[in-house]
């Protein structure tokens, strides 16, 4: 996503957005959550962000915009929440264990 979004940007620790209670972690109140940080050609103030929120048992990430497969723009994607924290959970078990 993030490659797709911007090239100049590179994706932030997985370790700080997938901790428990972190920022991708879905809450009822909508949040925007910096997902990379420019750094090409250099650093600068550039930042990716998405919309992270819940609604009912599915999680969204909204105000997205990448090209999809077919060329078209991504702007959403929905998951369905138990999916959703088993996978954030399990990943950030192996960052933890494994860096």
């Amino acid at each position: 996503m993030v490659t797709r979004s911007d090239s100049r940007m590179a994706g932030l620790d997985p370790r700080r957005l997938l901790r428990p209670g972190g920022p991708l972690y879905p809450t009822d109140t909508p949040r925007t959550v910096d997902v990379a940080t420019q750094e090409q050609p250099e650093p600068g103030p550039g930042r990716l962000t998405i919309q992270v929120r819940l609604r009912g048992e599915t999680v969204i990430w909204s105000d997205l915009m990448y090209p999809g497969p077919d060329g078209r723009p991504i702007e959403e994607i929905r998951f369905r929440l138990e999916q959703y924290l088993s996978e954030v959970e399990r990943t950030y078990a192996v960052l933890k264990d494994g860096l």
